[in-house]
Protein backbone atom coordinates (compact mmCIF):
# COMPACT_ATOMS: atom_id res chain seq x y z
CA UNK A 1 0.00 0.00 0.00
CA UNK A 2 2.72 2.56 0.98
CA UNK A 3 4.69 1.69 -2.59
CA UNK A 4 1.44 2.41 -4.69
CA UNK A 5 0.77 5.74 -2.47
CA UNK A 6 4.23 6.80 -3.07
CA UNK A 7 4.05 6.08 -7.06
CA UNK A 8 0.57 7.97 -7.47
CA UNK A 9 2.25 10.81 -5.66
CA UNK A 10 5.16 10.42 -7.70
CA UNK A 11 3.38 10.40 -10.82
CA UNK A 12 0.73 13.48 -10.09
CA UNK A 13 4.08 15.36 -9.75
CA UNK A 14 5.70 14.60 -13.39
CA UNK A 15 2.70 15.18 -14.60
CA UNK A 16 2.37 18.75 -13.04
CA UNK A 17 5.89 19.63 -15.10
CA UNK A 18 6.01 21.44 -18.26
CA UNK A 19 8.57 22.03 -20.77
CA UNK A 20 10.02 25.36 -18.57
CA UNK A 21 10.93 23.38 -15.65
CA UNK A 22 14.23 22.57 -17.62
CA UNK A 23 15.49 25.14 -18.62
CA UNK A 24 19.19 23.85 -19.75
CA UNK A 25 17.43 21.67 -21.95
CA UNK A 26 15.20 23.90 -23.56
CA UNK A 27 17.75 26.54 -24.69
CA UNK A 28 20.44 24.14 -25.88
CA UNK A 29 17.39 22.66 -28.09
CA UNK A 30 17.07 26.51 -29.07
CA UNK A 31 20.47 27.46 -29.96
CA UNK A 32 21.13 24.62 -31.96
CA UNK A 33 18.21 24.48 -34.12
CA UNK A 34 16.21 27.73 -34.48
CA UNK A 35 13.91 26.97 -36.91
CA UNK A 36 12.47 30.55 -38.04
CA UNK A 37 15.25 32.35 -38.24
CA UNK A 38 17.10 29.58 -39.47
CA UNK A 39 15.35 28.32 -42.36
CA UNK A 40 14.53 32.18 -43.50
CA UNK A 41 18.13 32.83 -43.67
CA UNK A 42 18.55 29.73 -45.89
CA UNK A 43 15.73 30.15 -48.38
CA UNK A 44 17.02 33.94 -48.65
CA UNK A 45 21.10 32.83 -49.22
CA UNK A 46 19.88 29.86 -51.56
CA UNK A 47 17.76 32.49 -53.78
CA UNK A 48 20.00 34.70 -53.94
CA UNK A 49 22.90 32.51 -54.67
CA UNK A 50 20.24 31.01 -57.53
CA UNK A 51 19.92 34.32 -58.89
CA UNK A 52 23.41 35.17 -58.88
CA UNK A 53 24.39 31.46 -60.49
CA UNK A 54 22.17 32.08 -63.23
CA UNK A 55 22.79 35.91 -63.69
CA UNK A 56 26.58 34.23 -64.41
CA UNK A 57 25.29 31.02 -66.71
CA UNK A 58 23.68 33.98 -68.54
CA UNK A 59 26.16 35.98 -69.22
CA UNK A 60 28.75 33.00 -69.90
CA UNK A 61 26.09 31.44 -72.83
CA UNK A 62 26.03 34.93 -73.99
CA UNK A 63 29.42 35.02 -74.15
CA UNK A 64 30.13 32.08 -75.98
CA UNK A 65 27.01 32.47 -78.41
CA UNK A 66 28.89 35.44 -79.35
CA UNK A 67 31.90 33.32 -79.38
CA UNK A 68 30.16 30.76 -81.87
CA UNK A 69 28.65 33.78 -84.40
CA UNK A 70 31.70 34.94 -84.72
CA UNK A 71 33.81 31.66 -85.62
CA UNK A 72 31.04 30.87 -88.77
CA UNK A 73 31.48 34.30 -90.32
CA UNK A 74 35.83 33.55 -89.94
CA UNK A 75 35.06 30.15 -91.22
CA UNK A 76 33.24 31.25 -94.11
CA UNK A 77 35.62 34.21 -94.83
CA UNK A 78 38.58 31.51 -94.91
CA UNK A 79 36.13 29.38 -97.42
CA UNK A 80 35.61 32.57 -99.37
CA UNK A 81 39.30 32.77 -99.39
CA UNK A 82 39.73 29.16 -100.78
CA UNK A 83 37.50 30.02 -103.78
CA UNK A 84 38.61 32.93 -104.77
CA UNK A 85 42.26 31.47 -105.29
CA UNK A 86 40.67 28.74 -106.79
CA UNK A 87 38.96 30.69 -108.95
CA UNK A 88 42.31 33.07 -109.48
CA UNK A 89 44.12 29.94 -110.78
CA UNK A 90 41.70 28.74 -113.30
CA UNK A 91 41.82 32.22 -114.26
CA UNK A 92 45.53 32.30 -114.91
CA UNK A 93 45.79 29.01 -116.06
CA UNK A 94 43.22 30.21 -118.96
CA UNK A 95 44.91 33.57 -119.02
CA UNK A 96 48.28 31.20 -119.84
CA UNK A 97 46.11 29.70 -122.27
CA UNK A 98 44.92 32.35 -124.35
CA UNK A 99 48.76 33.87 -124.56
CA UNK A 100 49.90 30.52 -126.17
CA UNK A 101 50.40 30.82 -129.90
CA UNK A 102 48.52 28.77 -132.29
CA UNK A 103 51.64 25.96 -133.39
CA UNK A 104 52.02 25.16 -136.52
CA UNK A 105 52.57 21.88 -138.16
CA UNK A 106 56.13 19.98 -138.65
CA UNK A 107 57.98 20.05 -141.71
CA UNK A 108 58.94 15.96 -142.16
CA UNK A 109 60.44 14.23 -144.67
CA UNK A 110 61.84 10.78 -145.57
CA UNK A 111 65.08 9.86 -147.27
CA UNK A 112 66.25 6.02 -148.46
CA UNK A 113 69.92 7.45 -147.58
CA UNK A 114 69.84 5.09 -144.15
CA UNK A 115 73.18 3.10 -144.88
CA UNK A 116 74.89 6.75 -145.32
CA UNK A 117 73.12 8.24 -142.40
CA UNK A 118 74.30 5.27 -140.12
CA UNK A 119 78.25 5.05 -141.05
CA UNK A 120 78.10 9.00 -140.44
CA UNK A 121 75.94 9.10 -137.26
CA UNK A 122 78.61 6.22 -135.85
CA UNK A 123 81.45 8.47 -135.41
CA UNK A 124 79.78 10.99 -133.18
CA UNK A 125 79.61 10.89 -129.88
CA UNK A 126 75.77 9.77 -128.59
CA UNK A 127 74.59 9.96 -131.77
CA UNK A 128 74.12 5.97 -131.59
CA UNK A 129 71.88 4.55 -128.50
CA UNK A 130 70.08 1.40 -127.69
CA UNK A 131 66.54 2.20 -126.80
CA UNK A 132 65.59 -0.59 -124.51
CA UNK A 133 62.29 -2.78 -124.54
CA UNK A 134 59.66 -1.14 -122.66
CA UNK A 135 61.77 2.24 -122.35
CA UNK A 136 60.72 6.31 -123.92
CA UNK A 137 63.91 7.98 -124.81
CA UNK A 138 62.85 11.94 -124.32
CA UNK A 139 65.59 14.19 -125.80
CA UNK A 140 64.93 17.85 -124.44
CA UNK A 141 66.04 20.63 -126.92
CA UNK A 142 65.72 24.05 -125.54
CA UNK A 143 65.06 27.49 -128.21
CA UNK A 144 67.95 29.70 -128.22
CA UNK A 145 68.35 32.89 -129.39
CA UNK A 146 70.76 32.67 -132.48
CA UNK A 147 68.60 30.21 -134.62
CA UNK A 148 64.46 29.67 -135.22
CA UNK A 149 63.65 26.29 -136.17
CA UNK A 150 64.70 22.86 -134.81
CA UNK A 151 65.64 19.82 -136.85
CA UNK A 152 66.00 16.14 -136.62
CA UNK A 153 66.80 13.02 -138.47
CA UNK A 154 67.10 9.80 -137.10
CA UNK A 155 66.87 5.30 -138.50
CA UNK A 156 67.08 2.31 -136.75
CA UNK A 157 68.43 -1.38 -137.50
CA UNK A 158 65.83 -3.62 -138.36
CA UNK A 159 62.77 -2.85 -136.58
CA UNK A 160 60.74 0.56 -136.47
CA UNK A 161 60.47 2.78 -133.14
CA UNK A 162 57.66 5.25 -132.35
CA UNK A 163 58.30 9.33 -132.73
CA UNK A 164 56.59 12.11 -131.27
CA UNK A 165 57.11 15.81 -130.85
CA UNK A 166 56.18 18.25 -127.97
CA UNK A 167 56.77 21.10 -127.28
CA UNK A 168 57.42 22.85 -122.79
CA UNK A 169 56.09 26.80 -122.89
CA UNK A 170 58.20 26.82 -119.83
CA UNK A 171 60.96 29.70 -119.49
CA UNK A 172 64.52 28.13 -120.65
CA UNK A 173 66.64 27.88 -117.44
CA UNK A 174 69.34 26.08 -119.41
CA UNK A 175 70.70 25.55 -122.99
CA UNK A 176 72.27 22.26 -122.94
CA UNK A 177 70.49 19.66 -124.67
CA UNK A 178 70.12 16.49 -122.42
CA UNK A 179 68.40 13.11 -123.19
CA UNK A 180 66.00 11.28 -120.48
CA UNK A 181 65.36 7.71 -120.12
CA UNK A 182 62.23 6.45 -118.49
CA UNK A 183 60.23 3.12 -118.68
CA UNK A 184 56.63 3.75 -119.69
CA UNK A 185 55.05 3.58 -116.30
CA UNK A 186 57.64 6.37 -115.43
CA UNK A 187 56.82 8.33 -118.34
CA UNK A 188 53.01 8.71 -118.21
CA UNK A 189 53.32 9.26 -114.20
CA UNK A 190 55.79 12.54 -115.42
CA UNK A 191 53.14 13.97 -117.98
CA UNK A 192 50.41 13.06 -115.33
CA UNK A 193 52.20 15.65 -113.06
CA UNK A 194 52.93 18.34 -116.02
CA UNK A 195 49.34 17.95 -116.60
CA UNK A 196 51.10 17.34 -120.17
CA UNK A 197 50.02 14.81 -123.09
CA UNK A 198 49.58 11.72 -121.82
CA UNK A 199 51.15 9.86 -124.49
CA UNK A 200 52.21 5.94 -125.41
CA UNK A 201 48.66 5.32 -125.27
CA UNK A 202 48.33 3.75 -128.52
CA UNK A 203 51.71 4.34 -130.79
CA UNK A 204 49.52 2.69 -133.51
CA UNK A 205 46.85 5.63 -133.54
CA UNK A 206 48.93 8.11 -131.74
CA UNK A 207 49.24 9.45 -128.33
CA UNK A 208 46.28 10.85 -126.47
CA UNK A 209 46.78 14.34 -125.63
CA UNK A 210 44.89 17.12 -123.08
CA UNK A 211 45.19 20.61 -123.36
CA UNK A 212 47.44 22.30 -120.99
CA UNK A 213 49.00 24.87 -119.26
CA UNK A 214 52.44 23.94 -119.88
CA UNK A 215 52.68 20.95 -122.63
CA UNK A 216 51.70 21.47 -126.17
CA UNK A 217 51.57 18.41 -128.64
CA UNK A 218 53.41 19.28 -132.23
CA UNK A 219 53.38 15.68 -133.72
CA UNK A 220 51.65 12.95 -131.87
CA UNK A 221 53.92 9.69 -130.88
CA UNK A 222 53.32 7.05 -133.89
CA UNK A 223 55.43 4.17 -135.34
CA UNK A 224 57.73 5.31 -138.13
CA UNK A 225 59.44 3.21 -140.22
CA UNK A 226 62.84 4.35 -139.44
CA UNK A 227 64.48 0.88 -140.30
CA UNK A 228 63.66 1.28 -143.99
CA UNK A 229 63.92 5.08 -144.65
CA UNK A 230 65.42 8.04 -142.78
CA UNK A 231 63.21 10.20 -140.92
CA UNK A 232 63.40 13.93 -140.67
CA UNK A 233 61.70 17.01 -139.87
CA UNK A 234 62.11 21.00 -138.90
CA UNK A 235 59.68 22.79 -136.73
CA UNK A 236 59.79 26.60 -136.24
CA UNK A 237 60.10 28.22 -132.57
CA UNK A 238 56.57 28.99 -131.79
CA UNK A 239 58.53 31.29 -128.99
CA UNK A 240 60.70 29.99 -125.57
CA UNK A 241 60.29 26.91 -124.07
CA UNK A 242 62.02 23.15 -124.52
CA UNK A 243 61.14 20.90 -127.54
CA UNK A 244 60.43 17.41 -126.12
CA UNK A 245 61.78 14.79 -129.12
CA UNK A 246 60.06 11.15 -127.81
CA UNK A 247 61.52 8.11 -129.22
CA UNK A 248 59.26 5.19 -127.53
CA UNK A 249 59.92 1.68 -127.63
CA UNK A 250 56.73 0.77 -124.87
CA UNK A 251 55.38 -0.67 -127.01
CA UNK A 252 58.43 -3.68 -127.86
CA UNK A 253 57.79 -6.77 -124.85
CA UNK A 254 61.15 -8.64 -126.82
CA UNK A 255 62.97 -6.31 -128.56
CA UNK A 256 65.65 -3.38 -127.98
CA UNK A 257 66.49 -0.92 -130.85
CA UNK A 258 69.12 0.32 -132.17
CA UNK A 259 68.81 4.39 -132.86
CA UNK A 260 71.03 6.76 -134.66
CA UNK A 261 69.79 10.11 -134.26
CA UNK A 262 70.77 13.94 -134.37
CA UNK A 263 69.10 17.05 -133.69
CA UNK A 264 70.61 20.39 -134.69
CA UNK A 265 69.82 23.91 -135.25
CA UNK A 266 69.08 26.27 -138.05
CA UNK A 267 68.47 29.74 -138.39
Amino acid sequence: MERLEATSQLQSRLSSLSFSSFPGVTAKQCDNTPPDRLQNTNLSESFTQSKDSMDDTKEDSGRLSEGNEEAPAELALGEGGEENSSAGSCQLSAEMKAQMPPLNPPTTWTSAAVKELKVKLRTEKDSMVTVYRGDIMTVHVPTVPEANKVCWEFATDGYDIGFGIYFDWTPVTSRSITVHISESSDDEDEEEELEGPIGNGDVEKGSKTHTNSNLSEILPVYRQDSHLSVQGGSHEFPGEGTYLLKFDNSYSLWRNKTLYYRVYYSA
